[in-house]
């Protein structure tokens, strides 16, 4: 074990790990292999000599009560278990017969020399420190993409499965796009890049570390929006709250504290470059920004444009609105197949109730004018004579 620096080193260097984590490693594999040489009842630690610049098990032993239950450990399966002695404790009584001044609680320590158990002892090592150095990578990553979720990461498409499922490549671990978060209606293929929302990290035993991604959740709309948004990404604009149809489409709630900035206009961008590059990446799925509102009728409201509403009636206790429409707005109100109503819903966190009364609503415009109807212009200027007067 002369050399063994040397060997943490390389690890840490091609592993990409830190020299102690590779360390600790190393004692974790050594105590592993030294229970394996010597019994799994012992206890053992691992310290490095400066002097020497090497690595020393001890086997350590403490000294119980003659009558304490730790002498005895119970060792094998369910099925099939036996009562030991145990080489981590010993008997004050038995401790007395090396040293009368050894008192309770005391330590004896020895060095347990592992090489002299050959090449049993080097090959069990070696498959005790690649498994603990595997478990610190994973761990490593683990910490990583746990400090993403909720991040758009981009990734190449390995496989899709019978299920539909879609295996994803992103870095150095997998990442599994199931059908149920996967919008309607999309197809990949092997080789394809995609951008998925990180929505888990799951670890296992024998699959080891995975991701799990999504493409459907309102979470990843947001996180597109402040990619692609600025005022967003740097907090000037505030998503308050969102909510998806995934593929057909979504609504958003935006708010900013600046006075000379316009959250729609902004998430939207000139000509709607902006907003259109989302709905791209979102299979063209349609995208409402409303300017979100403290007071709930007028934010409910909003919420269920295009309709224009007569007059609403909140219970905030309930969490209930009933709002009055005309037949004419009804229709824009509730959308295709209840889409609109459902959205405004779920973005206000509403129930909401459309409550039927006689009229038209007529939008503004309307009000001005009729189409291919003349507008009628006035030549009296008087009203303009004090003026110049």
């Amino acid at each position: 074990m002369e050399k063994i620096t040397d060997i943490i080193e390389a690890i840490a260097h091609e592993k990409n790990l830190s020299k102690e984590s590779v360390t600790e490693a190393f004692k974790e594999a050594m105590i592993n292999t030294a229970k394996k040489s010597d019994g799994v009842t012992s206890t053992f630690e691992v310290t490095f000599n400066n002097a020497t610049k090497k690595f020393e098990i001890h086997k350590v032993i403490t000294v119980v009560g003659d009558k304490d239950k730790c002498l005895y450990v119970e060792i094998g399966d369910k099925n099939n278990k036996q009562k030991v002695e145990s080489e981590s404790f010993i008997s004050l009584s038995d401790a007395k017969e090396f040293d009368d001044t050894l008192e309770l609680g005391d330590e004896l320590k020895e060095i347990f020399d592992l090489e002299s158990y050959g090449r049993t002892a080097s090959a069990n090592l070696f498959r005790e420190l690649e498994y603990h150095v595997q478990r610190r990578i994973e761990k490593d990553l683990y910490q990583k993409y746990k400090d993403q979720l909720g991040a758009v990461l981009i990734g190449i498409v390995n496989r899709v499965d019978q299920q539909q499922n879609t295996f994803v490549e992103i870095g150095e671990v997998k990442g599994i796009l199931t059908l149920r978060n996967r919008i309607k209606g999309e197809k990949f293929k092997r080789g394809d890049t995609i951008k998925c929302l990180l929505r888990y990290v799951n670890t296992d035993p024998k699959e080891g570390l995975s991701l799990e991604l999504s493409r459907t959740a309102p979470k990843f709309l947001e996180a597109l929006m402040a990619r692609e948004v600025p005022e967003i990404e740097d907090g000037a604009v505030e998503i308050v709250a969102s909510a998806r149809i995934p593929g057909d489409r979504a609504k958003i709630s935006l708010k900013t504290d600046k006075m000379n900035i316009d959250p729609i206009g902004a998430a939207v961008g000139v000509k709607g470059v902006r907003i259109n590059a989302v709905s791209k990446e979102l299979g063209g799925e349609n995208i409402d920004c409303i300017e979100y509102s403290p007071i709930p009728e007028i934010y409910i409201t909003r919420a269920l444009s295009p309709a224009i509403t007569q007059s609403i009636k909140v219970d905030i206790k309930n969490k209930k609105a009933i709002i009055n429409i005309t037949p004419d707005q009804k229709a824009k109100a509730i959308g295709k197949s209840g889409i609109n109503i459902r959205l405004a819903s779920m973005l206000t966190g509403y129930a909401i109730e459309l409550n039927e009364i006689e009229g038209v609503t007529q939008n503004t415009t309307d009000n001005n004018y009729r189409e291919n109807e003349p507008i009628e212009k006035t030549t009296d200027i008087s009203a303009l004579e004090s003026l110049f007067r």
